[in-house]
């Protein structure tokens, strides 16, 4: 028997096909291509703000735990081995598209943060982390890949800055929100998981509705700029029928895509130590309170995040991107150094330190952005299909990068493991009043020993990011793309007059 409304039933199946099948045939209008794009930033933003909030709380969930700093650390270096092959995985997005990835991994996340805080013990506590750094390396593909499917070559340093703010206003969120709010929960760091497992939820229904992607026949075509988009419509079904995914690996694994790769991977030393360590580290090394370090991070994360942006546009506007490299790695250096010496001073004052790492994060925006653009078009110089592929070889070195980092890290800053203990052990003196145990005071002394060593074992740590700093301008140069303005005006006005041509010809 027909159903009394004979439209209801399809328009119902159209509507729940949708949550699955997300490919668009056409390509977007502006307005429309600016909310796809509005909204794969977004979701980046609450992604990295999920993986990055177990940083904000560090020295609190240690105190909880009785966690080591060795400890706490080889989870991180557990969770970015298993993330690089997330990134592997995400390599398929290629074939299999991007945004259920997306969608549905922030699904996971929302609810691996609220039931972080139920973990019984450390070893719970990690296993939480590792998963979250599985569907963390597979979004690092799947992300900018839709960014660079949204945005013509012209425009891509500008959209590659926004999508940049997904780790870095994720951070400033972490320690935004910490700072406000900690004090108001008497300092729990279960109450920072919580607030951001119903955020995440929340992205999970945005994304769920209103995040899609190009089918394949749009997306594996190089656009230069917004004018190529009649073009790039008309050839969609002969490009769908084609495209060469044959060995997409070997394809994509040269030169210009590995050094590039490796180079931004140890260029970002600093900027995971940050994630990872700075609240920890200025806990340590100079006395502040966990809702003090964070208001310091704040600065450098809202630097970094205006930057991103501003250097983007510049980048497009010059059309040039290697030159931005080089003067960002370059004030990078410098602020590394300073930092590095001026932070073996416990009597550095909170708003030094500001200072010195806003311009340390603007160095390493203005060389990030830029990089970000040079390299998805140097994917697309090989075969704009296998766009995810060669972001998954990208995202699987970072992640090997870190791991091995943070691997070395406990071993360089020996220190750390008996300052992060310094709470707990100062607590048990001052409650053992005037006579505590020989054995309370010998670990006493232990500490006073790692807070005089901490500061110049970091150092060391320092150095290694000034030296890995110095090869990305090494490592960058296979890239694509002119050194001079004047040169890539050129190329892009040889490029609008053969679009041009070719429009009118078919």
């Amino acid at each position: 028997m027909a159903p009394s409304n004979p439209t209801a039933a399809p328009t119902q199946g159209f509507a729940l096909d949708r949550l699955w099948h997300r490919g668009l045939d056409r390509y977007p209008s502006t307005g429309s291509r600016y909310w796809y794009l509005a909204v794969a930033v977004f979701v980046t933003i609450i992604l990295y703000y999920e993986l990055y909030v177990g940083g904000g709380v560090a020295p609190l969930v240690l105190e909880h735990f009785k966690m080591s700093f060795a400890y706490y650390v080889n989870i991180l270096v557990f969770a970015n081995l298993v993330g690089a092959f997330g990134s592997l995985a995400a390599g398929l997005a290629d074939r299999w598209g991007r945004a259920n990835l997306v969608t549905y991994g922030l699904l996971i996340t929302g609810v691996l943060a609220l039931i972080t805080p139920l973990a019984p013990n450390k070893f719970v506590f990690g296993l939480f982390a590792v998963l979250g750094g599985v569907v963390e390396g597979m979004c690092l593909v799947a992300t900018p890949a839709l960014v660079r499917d949204f945005s013509p070559q012209i425009g891509r340093a500008s959209a590659m800055g926004f999508w940049t703010l997904g780790p870095v206003v994720g951070s400033l969120i972490v320690s935004f929100v910490a700072n406000r709010t900690l004090p108001h929960f008497d300092n729990s760091w279960s109450s920072q998981f919580y607030i951001v497992g119903v955020v995440g939820l929340v992205a999970f229904a945005i994304a769920l509705f209103g995040l899609r992607e190009l089918k394949p026949g749009l997306r594996d075509q190089v656009m230069v700029s917004a004018a190529d988009r009649e073009l790039v419509e008309s050839r969609a079904d002969t490009a769908e029928q084609q495209v060469n995914l044959a060995n997409p690996w070997r394809q994509m694994l040269h030169l210009d895509i590995l050094a590039p790769a490796l180079g931004v991977s140890i260029l970002l030393l600093i900027y995971y130590t940050a994630v990872g360590f700075f609240t920890v580290y200025l806990t340590s090394n100079f006395g502040f309170t966990t809702s003090k370090a964070n208001g310091i991070n704040s600065w450098y994360w809202g630097i970094n995040a205006i930057s991103l942006v501003v250097v983007g546009v510049l980048s497009d506007r010059l059309r040039v991107r290697k030159p931005f490299m080089v003067v960002g790695t370059v004030l990078a250096v410098v602020m590394t150094f300073i930092f590095m010496t001026r932070t073996t001073h416990a009597d550095t004052s909170s708003t030094t330190l500001i200072v010195i790492i806003a311009l340390l994060s603007l160095g390493l925006a203005t060389a990030y952005a830029p990089w970000m653009a040079a390299f998805t078009e140097t994917i697309e110089r090989r075969n704009p299909a296998l766009t995810a592929t060669g972001l998954a070889i990208w995202g699987w070195i970072l992640r090997i990068v870190v791991c091995v980092a943070f691997f070395i890290l406990p071993h360089v800053v020996t220190a750390m493991n008996k300052l992060v203990e310094a709470p707990a052990v100062l607590a048990q003196v001052k409650a053992a009043g005037a006579n505590p145990p020989p054995a309370l005071l010998a670990e006493v002394a232990k500490i006073k020993t790692a807070a005089a060593d901490g500061p110049h074992q970091w150092q060391t740590w320092w150095w290694i990011c000034i030296v890995a700093e110095v090869l990305f301008l090494g490592l960058m140069l296979p890239l694509i793309g002119r050194w001079s303005p004047k040169a890539a005006k050129a190329d892009a006005e040889e490029h609008e007059r053969e679009v041009a041509r070719l429009t009118s010809s078919s």
